[in-house]
């Protein structure tokens, strides 16, 4: 995992290239990453399919929730309920002070509902399930609930670009 700014801080999951997937943890070992084999093609190739930000793929008894379009550094803010996708700033204290801003300009794409059944695990869709543990990834305490997804990208300043793809708990 790469850290920046000050050890610690925030965490950054990087991709070898592709998109991210976020899994609840109890189907983990369902995702078959690049390794897949047969006529359907594996779950990296599901995951690659999802066209813009965000979309969502069935993984055995849930819903994972891939992030597409580039492969950028991501990381999870639990106060702001947000993923953070690094596109372009000058330094971990730019992106990140310029996330409530981001917020509140955000261009928000449609919603999507995602069900979760509880704590959910980032990693580089291109690992299985298993491999995700032993590489970069990031565990986020998500209670079981419906999920309101969205997501928009948001360039605050010249120098300054980041994709926000917020989670909230849909009431119920």
């Amino acid at each position: 995992m790469v850290t920046y700014g000050e050890p610690g801080a925030v965490t950054w999951v990087e991709s070898l290239g592709g998109p991210f997937v976020v899994l609840p943890e109890v189907v983990l070992e369902a995702w078959s990453g690049s390794a897949g084999v047969g006529d359907a093609g594996d779950d990296y190739d599901r995951a690659c399919a999802v066209e813009g930000f965000v979309g969502l793929v069935r993984v055995g008894s849930a819903e994972g929730l891939v992030l597409g379009d580039e492969p950028a550094s991501t990381t999870y803010l639990p106060t702001q309920g947000v993923f953070v996708r690094w596109s372009a700033a000058e330094s971990e204290e730019a992106m990140l002070g310029s996330v409530d801003a981001a917020i509140r300009a955000a261009p928000w794409e449609p919603e999507l509902t995602w069900q979760v059944p509880g704590p959910v695990v980032l990693f580089d869709a291109a690992w299985t399930g298993e491999e995700s543990r032993l590489q970069e990834h990031l565990r986020v305490d998500l209670e079981a609930g419906a999920y309101g997804v969205r997501a928009a990208h948001v360039e605050p300043d010249p120098r300054t670009a980041l994709t926000l793809v917020a989670v909230r708990r849909l009431p119920g």
